[in-house]
């Protein structure tokens, strides 16, 4: 049996401008387990998942109650680990015929001299209205970004190493577990183990999981059903196919879709293997080729 690494966008499991609530998150997942279980039959099964809504709804909570100070976003990632995936584990154990389903607690190893704490671009949290910029920077202390016609507070995105639990990983796909791991991209920590005041890009780790335990296939799902060629103009065509060359000048750090088609262009270099993108909704029909992309050696 084949290994595959999926990696669930932070959309498969709260919708933009949706509530933060915990009925919003378990509807979402519960949508979602079904395509995921006809995976599992199929593959051995590695499940990565965003936190972004989830950690920024964490840190909101955190500044509530003043009386300590803030926990670390280190701390917070590794919180919203244990609260997604044992919600994954939830519905994902109530689908027919699933096999056993575990949530991993993961660790990234980063580089403290990342250029990234230099220039904050990660989105985490929810959106705000743009005129609420100056009130948020001053209160928090936060540093915001524009995403799309709204605005969230950006942190430190440093590039991921090393998946420190990956042989722990490999062992429990070989005993035929689904394996839900390096949520929110994993708990940024430096060689020595030590927390990183961070946020991993989810799709950064899954591409480098799936090399470290070599994996046949590496799916990002998104809220997008493909690359597309020419977004947004009456000329857009979804790209069904490419090689890594061939999209290079959509991998861009653009904080949508380039960051994706670098992830999944990386494993494909490295490994001559191939990655799909496309959306949750149309999973059987990407890995089926009919939708979303598959970027191939």
């Amino acid at each position: 049996m084949k290994t595959l690494v999926v990696a669930l966008g932070g959309n498969a499991l709260l919708q933009r401008n949706e509530a933060l609530t915990v009925e919003n998150q378990y509807r979402n997942i519960a949508s979602a387990a079904p395509a995921l279980a006809r995976l599992a039959q199929h593959y051995r099964l590695a499940i990565v998942h965003g936190n972004g809504p989830q950690v920024g709804l964490l840190a909101l909570q955190n500044l509530a109650y003043r009386d300590v100070a803030p926990w670390p976003l280190d701390v917070l990632v590794a919180e919203s680990q244990g609260m997604i995936g044992s919600m994954l584990v939830t519905c994902l154990r109530q689908q027919p015929g699933m096999p056993q389903v575990v949530s991993v607690m993961t660790r990234v190893r980063v580089s403290k001299d990342d250029p990234a704490f230099l220039d904050p671009e990660k989105f985490i949290g929810p959106v705000y209205a743009p005129e609420q910029q100056a009130a948020l920077e001053k209160e928090y202390g936060w540093q915001m970004k524009r995403d799309g016609q709204y605005l969230r507070r950006v942190v430190a995105s440093p590039h991921p190493l090393k998946i420190e639990e990956s042989e722990a990983i490999s062992q429990l796909l070989n005993a035929g577990q689904v394996v839900i791991c390096c949520g929110g991209g994993g708990v940024p920590v430096t060689t020595q183990g030590e927390g990183v005041e961070a946020v991993i890009d989810k799709d950064l780790a899954a591409a480098l999981l799936a090399e470290q335990i070599d994996a046949d296939g590496l799916v990002i799902l998104t809220d997008a059903d493909a690359v597309y060629e020419n977004w947004g103009t009456p000329t857009q065509r979804a790209i069904r196919e490419a090689t890594p060359d061939a999209l290079a000048s959509f991998a861009k750090n653009d904080g949508s879709m380039g960051p994706k088609v670098a992830a999944v262009s990386g494993f494909v270099r490295r490994k001559g293997k191939p990655a799909w993108i496309g959306a949750l909704s149309r999973l059987d029909e990407t890995l089926a080729g009919t939708a979303g992309t598959c970027i191939h050696p």
